[in-house]
């Protein structure tokens, strides 16, 4: 008997409080409603995000070597990768959740454009590595040979990422 009645002061109560949230004031009529701004009491809504372009696909093509290989790595927007060597071989994955992170990361970051853009001179190594990195419609890529003077540091990174996290 003692919970049906606390249910029915907790009832009586939560009126109460409910009743006294609620204006008997005549609406004011001299003031167009707005429209842009929340209700009273309400939060308004968090502002939509800045538009950002869609993730591109990102294709890296390794070449080169004393093996002479031929290695294309994939990777779709959503970080599925597939691998396919010189021979035609096929292995698939899916980019960690960080390492997609930082993949978008650095495709999104202007040097990268930058580095597309720098002229490339010829190598003077033999049997080094050729790494050509495509990511939407910006390509650029480098030799990586010591000699040849630095490697484009954001393409040097995307290509260490992508090499490291699809083996």
């Amino acid at each position: 008997m003692r919970s049906a009645s606390m249910a029915g002061v907790k009832v009586a109560l939560v009126a109460a409080v409910l009743s006294g949230c609620t204006t008997t004031a005549p609406p004011d009529r001299t003031t167009p409603p707005a429209t842009d701004r929340p209700a009273a009491g309400t939060t308004a809504p968090p502002p939509a995000p800045e538009s950002t372009p869609a993730p591109a696909r990102v294709v890296l093509t390794r070449s080169g070597g004393i093996a002479g290989r031929g290695d294309t790595v994939t990777v779709e927007p959503d970080g599925r990768w597939s691998v396919v060597d010189r021979a035609g071989s096929r292995r698939t994955g899916r980019l960690s959740g960080a390492d997609l992170d930082r993949l978008r990361r650095l495709v999104a970051d202007p040097a990268l454009a930058a580095e597309a853009g720098r002229p490339s001179a010829p190598t003077t190594c033999r049997d080094a590595f050729s790494y050509r990195l495509t990511v939407g419609t910006v390509e650029t890529g480098y030799v990586d040979c010591p000699t040849d003077g630095g490697a484009p540091a954001t393409a040097r990174a995307v290509v260490e990422l992508l090499v490291g996290a699809t083996g």
